[in-house]
């Protein structure tokens, strides 16, 4: 079953905010963090997606997720596509 990886963003109180992440499926995923289901530190905010990656394991989606997690200019790029 293919995995996923996914960026969303959201505009905070003053700056711009990411979260990383890993699904099997990212709309239904994205549906969960915007319904307030999804991860504690996602709760009570509008997301968008920025970015998804398609891998073959969950093994792979989730080295890359713990790499994104870390690559911060990559996701300041991202947040910028929110302006």
């Amino acid at each position: 079953m293919d995995s996923f990886v996914y960026v969303l963003g959201t505009l905070g109180k003053n700056r711009y905010l990411t979260y990383v992440g890993w699904t099997h499926d990212v709309p239904r995923r994205l549906a969960q963090h915007n319904a307030g289901k999804g991860a504690r530190t996602t709760r009570g905010r509008l997301w968008v997606l920025l970015h998804a990656e398609r891998f073959a394991t969950r093994r792979e989606a989730m080295s890359r997720e713990w790499h994104l997690k870390r690559d911060r200019k990559f996701r300041k790029e991202l947040a910028q596509a929110l302006k």
